[in-house]
Order: structure tokens, then sequence, then C-alpha cells
């Protein structure tokens, strides 16, 4: 695996390469020798933004940027509009743009805070995994052509549980800001890769920590923890707070537990400013369709349309505090624009369980779920009761069922209800979720329905295919 970064040099076609484009959307760079780089940057970000080492960023990195006069504009707006975030840190013309690294850049959270800061002048690198597959298209909104002038968006290969790759990347791009959103994310999953989540979960955050501090950037370096209200676990009290004990209760929550305390020890013993967000849920149509909110969505759309027949789910009684990705993104920047670094909670406040989003999903494409069977157990079905926007008569039989339970989706230990307080978020960030419950599902059924129409194939596997 090499540390460089990579190129991205072809059009949002997913047909082959064109002679001029000639590039696939990973493909390893060609050698800085063999063609002229020095425009990837301007003049003056090339010799402003990083010192003598951004030149071989710029040689060796990966060609997606915005267009300084057009589209940064419109995602500005966009973003400004949507996470209601304020930018009066844009940087004004001819300042040093802010530097910053983002690990996990290929997920839902990386791509929406890539635009935020992009919005906000910011040159954004990030570090992505080598894999056989593409996995960047959340990212390929943001692409332009490598020849343009201007160009600030970067991707470098690497991995957390590499570090001798990490701390080559830091001492490259030598960021003003980190954000760790990298992570074996799935808590489900968490269980059968117990050690693997330890190594890229916890140990990851510590190698990044430690990488900062070895490139002399402790001092001058911000860092973001994407931490989880997955510490909560077996909660104590009902809301959780900052002060809220923790308790995890899966592999995920434990090296996110060490993850936290490393953030905490960098702080008190070295003096970083260095940041824990503990992140309820929060969901977009940009989230992974092995989660369940997408699971949900995704199969809701394909069983309307006649395409499946029924929904997998685990614990319909599970209850969570849902937020939108778009606005919980701006409460992490936020966090690293204070004097002083603290850890917040950043939630809604309002708990819903896992019964209610699939009613409202299927509510929203006209399908009304009733239930059958002892509540509660794996043996409670959902058939549809009244269908006004069926598209198939066979939805409206009584003895039609839509959604079953399958213990395979549950977890070895639950966790039955997790809702947080964000008062300190919303006192001292002036941040406050803008999306709410109702809002959410909607968009995210919404999205599926509208991609389902553009290409069928896409969605074509089966929606419950090892859900989580």
């Amino acid at each position: 695996m090499t540390h460089g970064a990579v190129e991205w040099g072809c059009s949002n076609d997913s047909s082959e390469s064109s002679p001029e484009r000639g590039r696939s959307p990973l493909q390893e760079h060609e050698p800085a020798s063999h063609r002229d780089c020095t425009n990837s940057l301007s003049p003056q970000t090339a010799t402003s933004t990083n010192g003598p080492d951004q030149e071989n960023v710029s040689r060796n990195g990966a060609t997606l940027a915005l267009d300084d006069d057009k589209s940064a504009a419109d995602t500005a707006s966009t973003t400004s509009e949507s996470s209601g975030s304020d930018n009066s840190n844009t940087l004004a013309a001819g300042a040093r743009p802010r530097v910053a690294l983002i690990t996990g850049i290929t997920g839902q959270d990386g791509s929406y805070l890539s635009e935020l800061l992009l919005a906000k002048g910011y040159v954004v690198h990030g570090v992505i995994r080598r894999s056989s597959t593409f996995n960047t298209a959340r990212l390929e909104h943001l692409y332009r052509d490598p020849h343009d002038r201007g160009v600030r968006f970067f991707l470098h290969y690497g991995d957390l549980t590499d570090a001798s790759n990490l701390c080559q990347i830091v001492m490259r791009v030598r960021p003003d800001e980190v954000y760790n959103l990298g992570a074996m994310s799935h808590v489900k999953v968490s269980f059968e890769l117990a050690e693997y989540t330890a190594d890229v979960d916890a140990l990851g955050a510590l190698r990044l920590l430690t990488c900062l501090r070895t490139c002399g950037l402790e001092h001058s370096t911000r860092f973001y923890q994407a931490s989880t209200s997955e510490l909560y676990g077996k909660a104590r009290a009902t809301p959780q707070t900052e002060d809220t004990p923790f308790h995890p209760r899966s592999p995920y929550g434990v090296a996110k537990q060490f993850a936290f305390w490393s953030v905490v020890n960098h702080r008190e013993a070295f003096g970083m400013f260095a940041v824990n967000g503990i992140l309820f849920n929060h969901e977009s149509p940009r989230r992974g369709p092995t989660f369940v909110t997408r699971k949900i969505s995704r199969a809701v759309v394909r069983i309307r349309a006649g395409l499946e027949k029924c929904l997998f789910v685990g614990n319909l009684e599970a209850k969570r505090d849902w937020g939108h990705a778009r606005d919980y993104v701006d409460c992490m920047w936020r966090m690293l624009q204070q004097e002083s670094p603290q850890d917040f909670v950043v939630a809604t406040g309002e708990c819903h369980s896992v019964r209610e989003f699939v009613e409202l999903a299927f509510d929203h494409v006209g399908l009304t779920i009733g239930w059958k069977g002892p509540r509660g157990s794996k043996d409670e079905v959902g058939v549809v009761v009244d269908g006004q926007r069926a598209q198939s008569a066979e939805l409206l039989d009584p003895d039609r069922v839509v959604v079953r339970v399958d213990p395979v989706y549950f977890r070895p230990s639950e966790v039955d209800l997790l809702c947080g307080d964000a008062s300190k978020a919303q006192r001292e960030l002036g941040w406050t979720p803008t999306v709410r419950f109702r809002e959410l599902v909607a968009e995210m059924v919404t999205a599926d329905a509208k991609e389902l129409q553009k290409d069928p194939c896409r969605m074509q596997h089966r929606s419950s295919e090892k859900c989580f």
C-alpha cells in the first residue's frame, strides 16, 4: 500500500474513461515528472498553505476541487441554508487557507464535512483505504478537472492501522485541524471483528494523536475525535449528558471509550487542543445501506414498487436519538473553533423507536402498517392495512406480511434506549439541529425512491442483506 496521494481524473460518467480523461476514479497517480502539476494549487496556495512540503502534496495530490468562483459559492449557500451554520469564519480574500485532514472521508460524515470545509475556504485532505473497488461515490459531486487552478481537495492512501503511513501524511499535510472520523462503525459486526475494531477505533485514534506529537504539531493542530452515544450503552440516566457515566455494551463501544480517554489524556498531559464529539445517531440519504435506517428506507421503496417482498429487522423496540448528519458535521467544526478544548454531546433530544421509523417510512409512500402477533416478540409481523398508493393489489392482501423480525439481527447485548441532551452545545457553541425526525425519514425515503427511478439496477440486491 502506498501512502502517497491519488489522482481522481475521471468524469462522473460510469462508462469507460475517454481519451481526454483517461483515468478511473482512483487510479494511482502518474509520476510527477511525467506531467506539469504546478497549477493543481494556485501559486499562492502552493507556496503558503503548508510550507515546502506542500508542493509534494500538490504534485502527488488527488485532483478533486471546487471552482473558487462558482462551485464553492454554490456549496457555501447550500451548506449554510441546510445546516444553519455561521459562515462568519469563511476566509477573507487573500488569507492563508486553513488546512484540514479527514480520516473516514468517504463516509457519510466525511462527505458532508468536506462540503462544509470547502465552502469555508479550507484546503481539505482526506485519507482513504486502498480497495479493489471504488468507494468514493459520496465525493463524486466535488470533482473538478485535475488541470483546473485552485485545487483544494486531496486524497491520500492510508489506514488507521498503519502508524508510519499516518505520520508521513501528517508530516506532508501539516494540518491545522484533524477530524478523525474513520472507524469500524458497525456495532453488530464489531462482535465478530472485535480485535480489528479495537485496532482501528481505539489504537487508530492513539496513533493519530501520537503522530501529531511526533511531527511537532501538538500545540498548533486541533484534533476532533468522532465519539459515539454507544459509550453510554446500558445508560444509568436519561437523557445522557457529558457527565453521564459510560457503560459500553459492544466491542465498538469499548474501543471508542479507549479513544475517548486517549483524547482526554493528550489534552491534559500534553496541552493539546483535542476534543470528543459524543454524537448520537445521525442519518441521511448518504447513510450506508447496511445501517438500519437506510435498510428501512431502501426496502420500503422496493416493496412499494413490487421489487421486494419483505423487510427483515431486529429489535423494533430499540429507541434512538436520530438527527441529520449534515447538522452534526457543523457542530464538529464549531468544536474546533473555540478558545479552549471541551467535549460535547451532539443530539436532538428526541427519542424514537425503530418501529416508528418503519411506520413513518411506509407512510411516506402511502402505505399504512398494522402489527400482528405479540408486541416486541420475534413472531410480530407488519402488514399493510391501508394502501392508497399501492402499486400492486397484492400489497393490500391482509395476510401479506411486509415486515418481519429476524433474531439474526439481535445484538448479543442490546442497548435499548439512547437519548442525548445537547444543552451544552446549544449554550456554548450556538448549535441547534435543524432537521426533525419526520423530515429525516421523508428525506431518506424520497432519495431512495429517486435513486430507484433513476437506475433500478443499482438497488437490485436485497435490502436485508447483512444489515444490522
